[in-house]
């Protein structure tokens, strides 16, 4: 069996160096916001280039505590795209505002920013671009844009640690930029975890506040905040994965450009991912998913699917877009497939994949 990924097999190097850490944290009874996390969110503002690191308990968390740091209007605006996970367009409206959609590029992950301009009103006060399967949205053409209007930029980089829009680190461009760090990311916890980054000083203390029920002391309550820890326990996991985080992504590229190169089929329609891109999937198009899937199947291939709706046509939010269609999101949600695209994913295997995807 080809596995879809296996963090155990990519983790086994530092597994001991995890063990004894945890063993530490349990004999000193030191769980919630331990010295661990504090120095997690100080080598995750290098790796982004960021002033600060606000954690929590999860990526969609971190996407909410965001918005709400801003004081916004009720049912102010905020534009995403159509071809996302649910939790992009769940923490805007759980914020209290709308959710706006836009169309992705063709045969791209990435929010089509010329629809962009023609969606933006006077009610819209984010852009929530996604650097979905780990290509990255130009942020600084979304500045363009928005000339200076009191608009804020929130990236969801969920699918983008360590990756690049030329020099410029993700984490580093938007206003406030959120990440999971749930286990199958590129950095991933052992269970549920996430990350915010801003290089506002202010929006920084009022997010540390309102993530730990509004309070930065013990029993002073300045905030009706939330309760979105991140753990002591996984802030050492992640602070011992986080050194191997760009090896991973160079590898994570390595076989991406070996399955551009070597994927030969013109059933198969591969999309365009930027420089700098640190493919948290791989995804290809099929007219006959069904097909391709049973095939990959019938050869021990695991694959996924990211995602198989559209967030215009999830059930849950199916009210809030009407009569809406997002042509090329619909396209990647019911053509696309993705391959595997682990970092250690042996020659012989990706070999093995392409063979099959040839064949087809």
């Amino acid at each position: 069996m080809i596995k879809f990924l296996d963090i155990n097999n990519q983790d086994k190097q530092i597994l001991n160096l995890i063990y004894s850490d945890i063993r530490k944290i349990i004999k000193k009874n030191n769980f919630i916001l331990g010295e661990q996390v504090t120095k997690f969110e100080n080598k995750f503002s290098i790796l982004c280039g960021s002033k600060y690191s606000i954690s929590c308990a999860n990526g969609t968390d971190a996407l909410l505590i965001a918005l709400k740091s801003l004081d916004l209007p009720k049912n102010s605006e905020v534009i995403l795209p159509a071809m996302t996970y649910c939790s992009t367009a769940f923490a805007v409206i759980n914020a209290g505002l709308k959710p706006i959609l836009v169309d992705v590029d063709y045969l791209s992950p990435l929010l089509n920013l010329q629809n962009l301009k023609n969606k933006i009103t006077k009610k819209t006060k984010v852009i929530m671009p996604v650097h979905l399967y780990g290509s990255v949205v130009n942020i600084p053409l979304i500045r363009k844009i928005l000339n200076n209007k009191k608009i804020f930029i929130i990236d969801d980089c969920s699918q983008a640690h360590g990756a690049k829009f030329y020099k410029k680190k993700v984490g580093s461009m938007a206003d406030i930029s959120c990440f999971s760090l749930y286990p199958g990311k590129n950095l991933g916890a052992y269970g549920d975890a996430g990350v915010i980054t801003t290089n506002n000083r202010s929006l920084n203390i009022k997010m540390k506040n309102y993530r730990n029920l509004g309070s930065l002391q013990k029993f002073k309550h300045t905030q009706i905040g939330v309760n979105s820890r991140l753990d002591t326990l996984q802030a050492a996991i992640l602070l011992r994965k986080l050194p191997l985080l760009n090896k991973y992504n160079n590898k994570r590229n390595k076989i991406a450009k070996y399955y551009d190169l070597k994927i030969n089929n013109t059933k198969i329609k591969k999309l365009n991912y930027v420089d700098g891109a640190v493919y948290h999937q791989y995804v290809i198009l099929s007219n006959n998913r069904k097909k391709l899937t049973d095939l990959l199947k019938k050869n021990n291939i695991q694959f996924g699917f990211h995602y198989p709706y559209p967030i215009h046509k999830l059930q849950a939010l199916r009210k809030y877009f009407r009569k809406q269609k997002y042509k090329n999101a619909e396209m990647l949600a019911s053509k696309g497939i993705s391959l595997p695209i682990d970092p250690n994913l042996s020659k012989k295997n990706q070999d093995k994949i392409i063979k099959v995807l040839n064949s087809f």
